[in-house]
């Protein structure tokens, strides 16, 4: 069942739909990302005022960053493609390709591993794990210092 979840959180993810993604995540819910990643990044120099992080913690967070801020990023052609995935238990992992077309125009393809813990039929926490240098490449034609 939590396999199946994993699936089902990422179409709902994808869907930017707040209703969607609500129902796959607990009310105290954590997203981990590796800081100083080039979507917060780049949200941030769209919009300053953006109150976005490497670490989103509470499910309203989670949703508000996947409804409405990543999708200023991530304008067109979302998919994510998934290679492995397992889940037993109140534990899980998936590996992906995540590929995209920016809002300057660039084509985004970089790979992720995420790690799952589950409670209660939802997704607890996720720790996401990528490539930074070359979401950097993608997102900035650059890699921070």
């Amino acid at each position: 069942m939590n396999r199946s979840l994993i699936e089902d959180a990422f179409q709902a993810l994808a869907s930017s739909d707040p209703g969607r993604i609500s129902a796959v995540f607990t009310e105290d819910a954590q997203w981990l990302s590796p800081p100083g990643n080039a979507t917060v990044v780049a949200l941030k120099l769209i919009d300053h005022t953006l109150d976005v992080t490497h670490h989103m913690v509470g499910r309203k967070a989670i949703v508000r960053f996947w409804a409405e801020d990543f999708p200023r990023l991530f304008v067109g052609d979302l998919d994510v493609t998934f290679h492995t995935s397992h889940a037993d238990g109140q534990r899980g992992i998936a590996e992906a390709t995540v590929t995209a077309t920016l809002a300057n125009g660039n084509h985004y393809v970089n790979d992720y591993c995420f790690v799952f813990a589950f409670r209660n039929g939802l997704i607890h926490r996720v720790r996401e794990y990528t490539d930074t240098a070359r979401g950097h490449r993608m997102t900035f034609a650059s890699v921070p210092p």
